[in-house]
């Protein structure tokens, strides 16, 4: 089992073509009793159509190496990001009751 060797900008196939969660066909977590457990991704290279598999450490996944934003927060915005904390119930209640107020930021319209 092997890490990926472009952990901090996606997911390649052996053929260079960059994989996005589109082209996953199976992920699972491969669990251990001793060491580090794992994601385990298979997917369908969309360039040469060959089936790929990837070991990934399960503290190194993350969900945006398959979305292509990997690298989108710069050091400074990704501190600042984590100061502000999960985002609370409260504010949650606060965004619905803001979305709520103006029509035009709906995306279901009333029925």
């Amino acid at each position: 089992m092997e890490d990926s060797q472009n952990m901090r900008t996606g997911i390649f196939c052996s053929c260079g073509q960059r994989i996005y969660e589109k082209d996953v066909v199976q992920r699972g977590y491969y669990l251990r009793r001793v060491g580090s457990n794992f994601v385990y991704l298979r997917y369908r290279c969309p360039r040469c159509k060959r089936l790929g598999e990837q070991f990934i450490r399960q503290e190194k996944w993350d969900e945006r190496l398959l979305r292509g934003e990997a690298n989108e927060l710069t050091p400074s915005e990704k501190e600042r990001v984590e100061k502000l904390g999960p985002i609370t119930v409260d504010e949650m209640i606060d965004f619905h009751e803001y979305l709520e107020q103006d029509p035009s930021l709906r995306l279901m319209p009333d029925k």
